[in-house]
């Protein structure tokens, strides 16, 4: 069975339309189990009761932003060690650079295709097939 049909990602992201977009892409690319969460409260309290093989979060939300996700996951006995992707629609190096310093495995711009995000994936948890 391939990697991809049995891993667990959370998709975080204040609008529906890219949350949706992002789990039809990820579909595409044979991932089945997929949560979805608005902001980043809603994901920490996911990742605390939900064992998550991979987050993908944009960065720009409100209550709490992708960076301070990324930090609260990190700091979580439970969910401290889960590859994390940060979705962005600025490639700034600054925000690359703050990501990577806060534990970001690897950054994603929107838009993007299924085989932009399969290779993401990829270079942080091996292949998917």
């Amino acid at each position: 069975m391939p990697v991809a049909a049995v891993i667990k990602v959370l998709v975080v992201d204040d609008q529906n339309s890219v949350r949706q977009m992002t789990r039809i892409t990820l579909e595409q690319i044979g991932v089945r189990h997929i949560h979805e969460a608005e902001n980043g409260k809603q994901a920490m309290n996911t990742a605390s009761l939900q064992p998550l093989d991979l987050i993908i979060s944009d960065y720009n939300m409100p209550e709490m932003d992708g960076l301070s996700l990324l930090r609260a996951v990190r700091g979580h006995p439970a969910a401290r060690k889960v590859p994390f992707i940060l979705l962005t629609g600025r490639g700034d190096r600054e925000l690359v650079t703050q990501a990577a310093q806060a534990g970001a495995n690897n950054y994603l711009i929107k838009p993007f295709t299924a085989e932009i995000l399969r290779q993401k994936i990829e270079q942080v948890m091996g292949k998917l097939t």
